[in-house]
């Protein structure tokens, strides 16, 4: 069964921001503006993107 992905853009800037936001974008794997990472679909990875959705685009693959 395969399962769905995200594709994720940082879209804001980390500085400035709360170290657990920080965090959140280092668990996805985000490091630059504008970066685009592909994570699985998890509700692990779907929290850490609600919790900083205003700094992402998040699009299905």
């Amino acid at each position: 069964m395969a399962t769905t992905k995200l594709s994720v853009t940082m879209v804001k800037s980390k500085f400035g921001r709360l170290p657990n936001h920080q965090a959140c974008l280092n668990g996805l794997g985000l490091r630059k503006m504008h970066q685009t990472v592909e994570v699985p679909n998890t509700p692990e990875n779907r929290g850490m993107i609600n919790k900083i959705s205003f700094m992402l685009k998040v699009e299905e693959v």
